[in-house]
């Protein structure tokens, strides 16, 4: 375990009371006491994790008992912080990250993450198949190469909609914390809210007690969301639906892929195609229904990215208790395009705030996450934040 510490101080050169204090004094950042307080328990985790000391090494023999349940690591709670969106949740999240003293460290888009746990869940049951293990259980196994990577992990808008998630969760967790891992997370809503009116719930709800046990639920209550000052108005949402919407989308798919071939594309993955229906270079066209009506989740849009970063998505409609399914999808692509900094220009029957029109259950908690996140996807600085990633490829249009 020696080699998953950062032994070279014993003390973190700043902390992020100290990051926090300097971006107010250079005027970058407004005060504000919640977020003070919010950092003062990143410093405390920073201190415990600090503190700990490496476990004992592993017998020569170990390789004896490797098939045994592994004893229980101790490891400093972690935070899960909730609250609305563009409260500064990510940001101080992101300081903790990059002062821990840990050298395996891991922070991830939980949708990421969770599509990495079902394709190694994938290669173990092949393996298995094949004759190459006897271990018919793939949880164990999936956690411990995981513990071996990032003995940190560090999620930002950790949300549950995906039932193949939920009824994985308490039992991976349950191993990830039994070897040590600390968990950091951020999200709209608190730990009894997740999975709120999925299928199977009862079967969730030991990941929610696990949570409670192993880390720190604290709220942010800053009264000012920060992304909503960003936003500049980039003409990259059109509404309403019409025909002006239409020829603007056309006029920046032009501009987009000036001097490109467009033409239909498809994407091999997991044994199918993913249909693109207009792509040139990094960029890709597709309609709401391409998108958001066919069985897709967060990994074909991750797929989608991995070819793609900039999309043009034509016609979203308003959004109400009937396309519920398509509701979910369309709050994890902007997830996903959010995470990756891609470049989003779409039409819509009504802007963002708008756009969902019947506000129940926890997809009314997540929505009020993707109107803040389409309002900052059209923000100067998130055009910055793209193009220093990707290149400077395109206009904003």
């Amino acid at each position: 375990m020696g080699k998953d510490w950062d032994r070279v101080s014993t003390h973190p050169e700043h902390g992020v009371s100290d990051r926090l204090e300097a971006l107010v004094a250079s005027g970058e950042l407004k005060a504000d006491p919640a977020q003070k307080a919010m950092a003062v328990r990143f410093d405390r985790l920073l201190a415990d994790v600090h503190a700990q000391r490496p476990a004992r090494k592993s017998s020569a023999l170990g390789w004896l008992f490797a098939s045994r349940k592994p004893e229980a690591v101790s490891a400093p709670k972690g935070l899960y912080i909730y609250g609305g969106v563009g409260r500064g949740k990510t940001m101080l999240m992101d300081m903790f990250f990059e002062l821990a003293p840990v050298r395996r460290k891991r922070r991830a888009h939980f949708h990421e993450f969770m599509a990495d746990v079902h394709e190694r869940i994938h290669r173990h049951r092949q393996k298995l198949k094949a004759g190459e293990t006897k271990e018919a259980d793939p949880v164990p196994p999936v956690a411990a190469s995981l513990i071996e990577e990032a003995r940190l992990l560090c999620f930002d808008e950790f949300s549950v909609t995906d039932i193949a998630d939920a009824m994985i969760l308490s039992r991976l967790f349950g191993e990830l914390f039994q070897r040590g891992c600390i968990l950091v997370a951020t999200s709209n809503v608190e730990p009894d809210d997740l999975y709120r009116d999925g299928l199977n719930r009862g079967l969730f709800l030991p990941f929610v007690g696990l949570l409670k046990k192993h880390v720190e639920i604290v709220p942010l209550d800053s009264l000012t969301d920060y992304r909503l000052e960003k936003d500049s108005g980039l003409p990259v949402f059109r509404h309403p639906l019409g025909p002006e919407a239409d020829r603007a989308m056309d006029a920046a798919w032009k501009r987009a892929t000036a001097g490109r071939d467009v033409a239909a594309a498809t994407i091999a993955f997991r044994g199918r195609t993913i249909a693109v229906p207009q792509a040139a270079g990094r960029a890709a066209r597709f309609s709401f229904t391409d998108l958001c009506e066919k069985p897709l989740g967060a990994a074909d849009y991750l797929e989608i990215l991995a070819h793609y970063d900039t999309l043009f998505v034509d016609h979203i409609p308003l959004l109400g208790a009937e396309k519920r399914n398509e509701t979910k999808r369309f709050i994890n692509l902007v997830d996903t395009i959010y995470d990756h900094r891609a470049r989003l220009f779409a039409s819509a029957a009504a802007a963002p705030e708008d756009l969902l029109v019947t506000r129940k259950g926890t997809e009314g908690f997540e929505f009020d996450r993707t109107v803040s996140r389409l309002i900052e996807i059209r923000s100067t600085e998130y055009l910055a934040d793209h193009r220093a990633r990707y290149g400077e490829n395109m206009s904003a249009a």
